[in-house]
């Protein structure tokens, strides 16, 4: 399991720079490119949002991934050491981007 630093402070399950859920989704089948990838388990924080401040963000994250062009994919399964995941002010998961996917 990959260990998960994210810049996406505007995501409900982001404290502290890591990712309180057990497990995020990676979307983008067809990319080539970062940018054509997102967090698909995104969710805006809202003013209205319950956040249990007393969660602790997972040391390592399941990751399934469906960049299946990524050389860290394996079987739709993130097999990086490490990812980040990167869209510091974003308000939809599009707005969000894998920053360690690299093409084959």
């Amino acid at each position: 399991m990959p260990r998960l630093d994210c810049s996406v402070v505007n995501c409900r399950y982001n404290q502290d720079h890591g990712c309180v859920r057990d497990n995020i989704s990676v979307g983008g089948a067809g990319a080539s490119k970062t940018s054509e990838t997102c967090c698909d388990s995104f969710e805006e924080r809202r003013s209205d949002t319950f956040t249990n401040s007393t969660q602790e963000p997972s040391e390592r994250v399941n990751i399934r991934c469906e960049a299946k062009k990524c050389v860290h994919n394996d079987d739709c399964s993130c097999h990086a050491d490490r990812i980040d995941v990167d869209g510091s002010n974003a308000c939809r998961c599009e707005q969000t981007v894998c920053g360690t996917f690299y093409c084959r």
